[in-house]
């Protein structure tokens, strides 16, 4: 499935890139793959740690992934996954907010649609990202299948950091 929507939202002091160049002096721009399990959450903290410490910009990304079911499910069945995408992007909506202004970290906020993988990977490379930052799937079949944190490191040619 492809990306349906992206919503962009500016929080937290300005950002005055300067020149690009990856690598030089340390991450300028770190994406966080976000959502609100508790892995997810530990990893956009870490991100914005990172990003306060080396004086960086810092996207968060949120990914509404349907499951393999959406499609054959009924329709309440996708209005209630749509009220939950809904309810996860308004809480970390308001907890970037109010973070951002703390750390004095721009932040940029990002919601897209489709499959979590490729949309981070594209994410990642709209950005200019210098590292990315996920957290730990908590889910045990991905040991077999490979988690979005094992693809990222094996197709990325930007450092990834799996928060556990």
């Amino acid at each position: 499935m492809g990306r349906v929507e992206q919503l962009v939202e500016e929080y937290g002091p300005s950002w005055d890139p300067g020149p690009y160049e990856r690598g030089t002096d340390g991450p300028r721009v770190i994406l966080v793959g976000a959502d609100t399990s508790p892995t997810g959450l530990r990893a956009t903290a870490y991100g914005g740690g990172l990003a306060r410490r080396q004086r960086a910009r810092l996207v968060v990304v949120y990914v509404a992934a349907p499951t393999v079911w959406t499609g054959l499910a009924a329709a309440a069945v996708v209005d209630v996954q749509q009220q939950t995408f809904e309810e996860e992007i308004e809480q970390l909506r308001a907890e970037l907010r109010e973070r951002a202004a703390d750390v004095q970290v721009p932040v940029t906020f990002v919601v897209r649609r489709g499959e979590t993988f490729p949309e981070l990977r594209q994410a990642a490379q709209e950005a200019n990202a210098d590292m990315v930052v996920v957290g730990a799937s908590e889910q045990g079949g991905h040991r077999l299948v490979g988690s979005v944190g094992n693809r990222l490191v094996r197709a990325a040619t930007w450092p990834v950091v799996v928060v556990p």
